[in-house]
């Protein structure tokens, strides 16, 4: 999914929470590999790394936004 970093933004609150155990799920397999010496490319432990930060990013994001929506409609009323 992660080729481009932008394309998080456009998920839905429940896809995005699938990508992030997906991707957390494939990290761990990559470590897995890489400490028995299977993993030929390391670099992949790097991109996957990022890729969960992103998602969190986004998942904060969204609760932040959310919580000022709140806060807002709360001023307002």
């Amino acid at each position: 999914m992660a080729d481009d970093k932008h394309a998080y933004r456009e998920l839905g609150d429940e896809a995005l929470l699938q990508e992030l155990a997906d991707t957390k799920d494939a990290l761990f397999k990559k470590r897995f590999e890489n400490a028995t010496g299977q993993l030929d490319n390391v670099s992949v432990l790097k991109k996957l790394r990022k890729d969960v930060a992103r998602i969190n990013t986004e998942l904060r994001a969204r609760e932040i936004a959310a919580a000022e929506a709140l806060e807002t409609q709360r001023e307002n009323a």
